[in-house]
């Protein structure tokens, strides 16, 4: 089959790979319809690069077509359509039914210290070939997919794999409340949709900071009241004109949805990229005890929310020596909640969302739809924020 593989920084191909077989009674294999380019990628494109290994196969937003299921998956069938989650997980374990499948007891990266085998992301959650391909093997296949009726195009679920859950996490984990306002730091994929699931989820004012002007564009049209960072002349004059909006104290939760490729803190981009281009056997050890963040947006989230307030981390942070601002943090009596996406903690909750009345948006929430041929110019595309790339569908 035809998969896009990582090959080093910037640079993935798209090759012929073996085919993926039933290895386990619990797998099944899937022929993918459709595979979304996550902002995620663009951290293997550029940043987590020592975590690589060349012919890695990338990619951990599908749907498609069963093709194949092991005995151990009682409730598929050959035929069924479905969407397959970015995390692999059991379902049966302690942390699944406590609603984490993220830290799944079964198919933790336990030698790496991690939490839940992800598809396509680095050794550190497994290394399990990904989605970008034309067809995946997926194991604990009688938990992880998600039947989806026969009918709607892709574009209406195929985002339930990771942009709609994690979007949904993120307001949850924001603790909103009817009425309340929130900020959105990051317009990308997941921030554009975490404003849309807290307007209809019955947020008061939404704002939402960005410096795209695509991307503030698409949140503008659908009433986020957007803040375009290249206005500003400073973080305080951005501050001081979300918080003349909320009587000055400030939105109640601020959601991060940036994570560690922010645009500013120079030393630390710069630290990244010295680490990308040392050799493996250095990169490695390197970055998993002294690697630090751009925390630009982490720190703006932090100045912004008010006294009391909360702050929800959606975006990816890699940093094992981050400084943070204790004293601030302390003092605001600020909550912060952080983590990977629980898919199928949220999916029956998004599910009636996903109507013909489209409330969520979902059915043009794509800006691009590629052939997988196109791998590689949809990540420059992506990576360098061209053609007003948002959000890339491809198509095998």
């Amino acid at each position: 089959m035809r998969a896009v593989t990582w090959q080093g920084r910037r640079d993935v191909r798209v090759e012929d790979v073996p085919d993926p077989t039933i290895q386990e009674p619990t797998d099944a294999v899937i022929r993918i319809t459709s595979s979304g380019l996550c902002g995620s990628d663009l951290h293997l494109y550029e940043v987590l690069t020592p975590f690589m290994t060349p012919g890695d196969i990338l990619g951990h937003e599908p749907m498609g077509e069963v093709v194949e299921v092991g005995a151990g998956v009682p409730d598929l069938m050959v035929g069924d359509r479905v969407v397959v989650p970015f995390q692999i997980a059991c379902g049966n374990c302690w942390m699944c039914l406590e609603g984490l499948p993220t830290q799944c007891e079964t198919t933790q990266v336990t030698g790496e210290g991690m939490g839940a085998a992800l598809f396509g992301y680095t050794r550190l959650y497994g290394a399990v070939p990904g989605a970008q391909a034309e067809y995946l093997r997926v194991p604990q296949a009688q938990f992880g997919p998600i039947k989806i009726p026969e009918g709607p195009p892709d574009d209406r679920f195929v985002y339930l794999s990771d942009v709609l859950p994690t979007a949904w996490q993120a307001v949850a984990y924001a603790g909103l409340k009817p009425g309340a306002d929130i900020a959105v730091l990051g317009l990308g994929p997941v921030g554009d949709m975490a404003c849309r699931v807290a307007q209809v989820l019955g947020a008061g004012r939404v704002f939402g900071v960005d410096l795209v002007t695509r991307r503030l564009m698409r949140a503008r049209e659908r009433g986020v009241e957007t803040f375009d960072l290249r206005e500003f002349d400073s973080e305080k004059e951005l501050l001081t004109a979300i918080r003349d909006r909320t009587a000055g104290r400030g939105p109640d939760a601020v959601i991060d949805a940036v994570g560690t490729e922010a645009h500013g803190s120079a030393v630390a981009r710069l630290a990244q990229q010295a680490t990308t281009m040392l050799p493996p056997r250095i990169s490695g050890p390197l970055s998993e005890h002294f690697a630090v963040d751009r925390l630009a947006a982490l720190h703006t989230a932090i100045e912004l929310v008010r006294r009391g307030g909360t702050i929800s981390i959606v975006g990816v942070y890699g940093g094992t020596a981050d400084p943070m601002p204790m004293l601030t943090l302390f003092d605001k009596q600020v909550q912060i909640r952080m983590g990977q996406a629980n898919v199928r903690r949220w999916s029956d909750e998004i599910m009636p969302y996903l109507t013909d009345e489209d409330p969520l948006g979902v059915d043009d929430f794509a800006t691009h739809r590629l052939p997988l041929s196109e791998a590689p110019e949809a990540y420059e595309m992506f990576q360098r924020k061209e053609d007003g790339a948002v959000k890339i569908l491809m198509h095998p």
